[in-house]
């Protein structure tokens, strides 16, 4: 076959490609540290202990203390599913793409409810109503773009929303150029910088997560996102640089007014301000996505202006953002080939552009495998290890609503990726072959490349908010590409495989080691980890369990993956750690499944072969399923197509724990 790419931008899709003024703005003076650092995770040595807790709150360890427990309380604690990843017609980047959602349709799509899309079809979880949810529009200039377009509104009657909301595609790329550039270099433009409409705006929100608030049915929090990006060159010139977006929301009660790029460009003044009103009773997370394309600059060894790293700062970054961002639309943060190339499963949902650019991030400092393996590096130079953090996942959706589902997928941003042909899915004007078609650039370098990703799953006692938040906080979560795939992880120094057919496993486990997101100290013996996963019964069956182990010698990042059990009876090679290839397959005239391989549960009570008491590790769990079709393979299918040439036909959607920590010292 031959094809030809097309260079031209049609009008729509250009709006994501813009080069933004990336001037630097002056930081906000540093606040005051208010809240010493301490540990919020589980430590074992021979007894399970609270490591150092700032407070039962922040520690998180115990039990929620709600007086009156909700239905299906339990102490060993359930897996709940959420998102909290979601943007409205409240944020800049979606308004202009004909998101006309509400913060109260991300709550009633959580429910199960049925919402629009704004290319004008219907729009609905596939599966069962999510347990946990947060709308995070961006904090920047929340709100104005609606008012912007609302005759009557004093900002409706500027020369900039003329232009914004005209038909002339060049005057729209400059008026929406002006607003990025201001959210990137935090310098607010006059015109429209109105933040007694921005506060307006966030106390709405507020007020729609909790009337949507169903303690034992549907947890909400307040939320937005903090949309820094840093720079990939001096120039100012361009809008090509590194993702360092955080979603923030509260356990419970949130501040009047929320910190955006417009008070500061720096994350670490986002912690002091977190910091700040944590000691005001106002409890937070900060969780960074995207990583992927953070251009190396989500988990670099400098801090924020590229001075050595502290303990004091790392203490505050752990304290702030104890979870990160695995997956989600745009791409999956794990690792990449070429860090992880004895790993035949690191090419996983990789997307590689820059935010609304063509160019390719920085792969080093970008992922968070590595980041694992060098926080104890950074521990080693500091006493304090940043990137100690637990792992979630969620959707980006910028249509309230997030695609979960390969088979019913509907892409991220709004009208420009809508429907099959304008995300590049299938060919344009009804074709039915990718023969000599003139490709869409932004279709080829965006939207083709974006997954159906991605949900949190945290272990709590009972949904919420004071359960899932303490979750969250102790790390006792997990990531998934999608399914609502269930895993269990624990460390101890006391687990054997008789504990795999007690009635009380979980019980005992909890007793006797740590969960996910916990601490073993030094010992002369190496630690057993119990791992137990459960299918999504909507999905296909389980293929392998694996443990990714990730320390750091003093020169470099080093890694190891180990399969643990496998689905039909087959034992990991001792030489290769892996077993061998299930059989499993996809039959692509239909996307049919094989069957009689996988399985529904896999579990094993598992020891490090090559455990060095001296080395410090992190080790976590990656979770395989078998091979389904891909949502762009789904797509060709629906419209009776020629599937995309260049596009993976199949995937193995796939679950990851938050990491346990061995301590050398």
């Amino acid at each position: 076959m031959k094809h030809a790419t097309r260079a031209k931008l049609v009008w729509g899709t250009s709006l994501i490609a813009l080069t933004f003024c990336a001037c630097t703005g002056t930081d906000t003076e540093t606040l005051s540290d208010t809240v010493s650092d301490k540990s919020s995770a589980t430590t074992i040595d021979a007894k399970p202990k609270v490591a150092d807790p700032i407070s039962e709150t922040l520690a998180g360890t115990a039990p929620a203390l709600n007086t009156e427990r909700t239905p299906g309380y339990s102490a060993t604690r359930n897996a709940y599913f959420g998102d909290t990843h979601i943007h409205t017609k409240n944020s800049f980047d979606a308004y202009i793409f004909n998101v006309r959602s509400t913060p109260d349709d991300v709550y009633r799509f959580a429910k199960g409810e049925t919402i629009r899309h704004p290319s004008g079809y219907n729009i609905k979880l596939g599966s069962q109503p999510l347990d946990f949810v947060a709308a995070t529009d961006h904090g920047a200039y929340m709100g104005v773009l609606p008012a912007m377009d609302t005759k009557g509104h004093p900002l409706n009657d500027l020369e900039m929303s003329k232009a914004m909301f005209s038909t002339d595609p060049a005057a729209i790329v400059a008026a929406f150029g002006k607003i990025g550039g201001s959210v990137r270099s935090g310098v607010p433009f006059p015109e429209i910088y109105d933040r007694d409409l921005i506060d307006r705006t966030w106390q709405s929100a507020i007020d729609a997560a909790d009337r949507h608030y169903e303690p034992g049915k549907l947890t909400t929090f307040s939320a937005y996102e903090y949309t820094a990006v840093s720079e990939r060159d001096s120039s100012g010139q361009t809008f090509a640089g590194g993702n360092l977006h955080r979603n923030v929301f509260f356990k419970d009660k949130a501040p009047n007014r929320l910190f955006s790029t417009l008070d500061s460009i720096n994350p670490e003044d986002l912690w002091t301000w977190m910091d700040n009103q944590r000691a005001q009773g106002l409890d937070s997370i900060s969780v960074p996505h995207n990583s992927n394309v953070s251009d190396g600059d989500m988990f670099k060894m400098t801090d924020y202006k590229g001075k050595a790293l502290t303990a004091v700062l790392n203490a505050k970054r752990l304290r702030n953002e104890p979870i990160v961002e695995m997956s989600q639309v745009k791409g999956t943060s794990e690792t990449h080939p070429a860090l992880s190339p004895n790993d035949e499963y690191a090419d996983f949902e990789i997307y590689e552009k820059l935010l609304s650019s063509n160019v390719t991030s920085k792969i080093t400092g970008s992922y968070i495998r590595e980041a694992l393996a060098n926080g104890f590096e950074l521990e080693r130079q500091t006493g304090t290890n940043p990137y100690k953090f637990g792992l979630i996942a969620a959707s980006d959706s910028h249509v309230a609503g997030g695609a979960f589902d390969e088979d019913e997928y509907w892409s991220k941003v709004g009208i420009v990726d809508g429907t099959a042909e304008a995300r590049g899915s299938v060919p344009p004007k009804g074709a039915k072959s990718w023969d000599g078609i003139e490709r869409d650039e932004n279709a080829e370098n965006w939207f083709t490349r974006w997954g159906a990703s991605g949900l949190a799953g945290v272990w709590a006692e009972e949904n919420t908010r004071e359960s899932i938040f303490s979750g969250m906080r102790r790390k006792e979560t997990f990531a998934t590409s999608g399914p609502r795939i269930q895993v269990r992880f624990f460390g101890s120094y006391d687990f054997d495989e008789s504990l795999l057919s007690a009635g009380d496993m979980i019980t005992q486990a909890y007793a006797r080691g740590v969960p996910m997101g916990g601490d073993l100290v030094a010992s002369d013996r190496a630690p057993s980890f119990l791992v137990w996963a459960m299918r999504d019964p909507r999905n296909a069956p389980l293929d392998r369990v694996q443990i990714v182990k990730v320390w750091h010698d003093g020169t470099d990042a080093k890694e190891r993956v180990y399969d643990t059990v496998c689905s039909d009876g087959r034992k990991p090679d001792p030489k290769t750690r892996r077993c061998t290839d299930n059989g499993a397959s996809v039959d692509l005239s239909d996307c049919s499944l094989s069957k009689h391989s996988g399985a529904p549960e896999l579990s094993t009570v598992w020891q490090d072969p090559d455990f060095d008491k001296t080395q410090s590790a992190a080790y976590y769990v990656r979770v395989l399923e078998n091979p389904t079709c891909r949502w762009s393979t789904w797509d060709a299918l629906k419209a009776g197509a020629e599937r995309h040439p260049d596009l993976q036909p199949t995937l193995k959607e796939r679950a990851w724990t938050s990491p346990i920590w061995y301590s050398a010292e």
